[in-house]
């Protein structure tokens, strides 16, 4: 017949020997491990009586340091953010879902009529204001960075015995990434200038949808999601699906060496699937991140201002690599404006390069060696030096060639086509020659990367429909992970909390020590 070791956690934690409970627990352990039951019994049903009992030890353990310092906790003088003075004090009790069971947490509770009670142990602990420790707190930020609000509702309560539901979940993730801007701005502000750069300083961006729910879709996109119908309602058409998201515009900066390549180089690359590209560099202290909330304007201007961190003399050469959009191009060029800065505007050349073979398969059917050697030819011309119209032309002149066989789609194909590479806002983007000799990259293969991993892995899940409080959380805590950063992050997210939590509700933001080498004895008020 097994002991009970703490009634309840509120006996327990009243218990000024709860050390010695835990010493005992552990005792009893040892007994039943050495018994004959445990000695015969197969590994897996040994392994879960070691993990039950090694996480009811722990749980005892936390309980009993809390209750040691409880014990040790003596009167100060308190006083609020206001000035007003806490001149009673009574014992009190609070409960803490721990990564390891429910703890009971003991102390005093000062108090003042009409006003909130202060609990200066709770502070000096850092305890969260809600139920849920950092512990938790954590693993629900991890975890709802990578899968669904009902995988980390599952993996909590299966790993900690924390109740906790899916909406919880979602408050706890918002709370967990809400120093996110605060955390990037600072380290801005602190950038070494003295870490050797490299000589290439890359801004990318681009944007991917992500299915809101309705109420938070911007205005036209829910205007349009309100006056369409679904004649199936199982199943969104192309048009509805479009009216059912809403833009994250997606940033990564980073630092590269330059790497000089010939168009033989590049072509080279892109036939041989075994090549490891063991000479291409890589990008050096990448910073990806994305957001739904703000607009691609402010995305666009954070990922300039986070470069002119990097780089606050402008001596290094900065490249833009952009899909070639009309808007994103006019925000790139605002923004260059803004700082001051010269830049260089790189045309992705795997965008142009599916304009090309849009073309090859209007002209030449589905892809086929014909059409394959037609776009090579093309793709070397533009690596080469020639300009995007003058592709343009050879592409109408094929076209012209083969009219018989080409439909209205086709030529409708090849229309946007040539207009792409003949534009003339986006022609003096395509000298990718000159780019190669100098080293620049010419594809937008890295924030293709983030789109992918930041937005669509974990936001484009089937029936998923996103809050915008959700959807700009789980995205931040993807950017933290993907960007190496959010160790650092949880240890400045901690402070900031103690500040909001803690600090900001006394007198000049300090928290007065209310442990002493004396201790006192504890009655828990019930």
């Amino acid at each position: 017949m097994s002991r009970s070791y703490a009634e309840t956690p509120r006996a327990a934690a009243s218990t000024p020997t709860s050390f010695a409970t835990v010493r005992a627990f552990a005792d009893d352990t040892e007994r039943e491990l050495c018994g004959s039951k445990l000695m015969g019994a197969p590994h897996d049903e040994v392994e879960s009586f070691v993990a039950s009992r090694g996480r009811e030890w722990a749980r005892l353990a936390f309980e009993a340091q809390f209750a040691l310092r409880s014990e040790r906790e003596q009167r100060v003088e308190v006083a609020d953010a206001e000035g007003v003075e806490r001149t009673s004090a009574r014992d009190s009790l609070r409960h803490l879902e721990s990564v390891v069971g429910t703890i009971a947490a003991p102390r005093l509770a000062y108090q003042e009529a009409g006003r909130e009670d202060l609990h200066p142990l709770d502070a000096l602990l850092n305890l969260p204001r809600e139920s849920f420790s950092y512990g938790v707190r954590e693993m629900v930020a991890r975890e709802s960075a990578r899968g669904s609000f009902d995988e980390v509702v599952d993996l909590v309560r299966r790993y900690t015995g924390a109740s906790i539901d899916k909406r919880q979940v979602e408050q706890l993730a918002e709370r967990a990434a809400q120093d996110f801007d605060v955390f990037y701005e600072l380290r801005r502000l602190e950038r070494d200038p003295a870490v050797p750069l490299h000589r290439l300083l890359v801004i990318s961006t681009d944007g991917k949808g992500i299915v809101m729910r309705r109420e938070d879709l911007r205005e036209a996109t829910r205007r349009r999601a309100e006056e369409s119908v679904s004649e199936v309602e199982t199943r969104l058409t192309p048009g509805q699906k479009r009216n059912r998201k809403r833009m994250a515009q997606v940033a990564t900066v980073y630092e590269i060496a330059s790497w000089v390549r010939t168009s033989g180089d590049v072509l080279h690359g892109m036939r041989d699937d075994n090549e490891t590209g063991s000479k291409r560099p890589k990008p050096w202290r990448k910073r990806v991140w994305a957001s739904v909330r703000r607009s691609a304007r402010d995305v666009i201007g954070r990922a300039f201002d986070e470069a002119l961190a990097r780089d606050p003399g402008k001596t290094l050469r900065w490249v833009v690599l952009v899909d070639g959009d009309a808007k994103q191009l006019a925000a790139v060029k605002a923004e260059a404006k803004r700082i001051g800065v010269e830049i260089t505007i790189v045309v992705d050349v795997v965008h142009v390069l599916e304009y090309v073979w849009k073309a090859a398969r209007a002209i030449f059917g589905e892809t086929n060696k014909e059409a394959e050697r037609w776009v090579e030819g093309r793709f070397l011309a533009l690596l080469s030096g020639q300009r995007g119209s003058d592709v343009a032309r050879t592409i109408r002149w094929w076209a012209k060639k083969h009219a018989q066989s080409i439909d209205a789609s086709g030529r409708n194909l090849i229309k946007k086509a040539c207009g792409y590479l003949a534009n003339r806002t986006r022609g003096p983007l395509m000298r990718y020659a000159e780019f190669l000799r100098d080293g620049l990259p010419i594809s937008t293969g890295v924030i293709e990367g983030a789109c992918r991993y930041l937005v669509k892995d974990r936001m484009d899940r089937t029936g998923a429909r996103w809050s915008l409080a959700g959807a700009e959380a789980v995205l931040r805590l993807r950017a933290l992970l993907a960007s190496g950063d959010f160790d650092t992050y949880w240890k400045f997210h901690l402070a900031r909390e103690k500040e909001r939590v803690h600090a900001s509700r006394y007198a000049n933001a300090t928290i007065p020590d209310p442990l002493s080498k004396r201790p006192r004895h504890l009655k828990v008020v019930k």
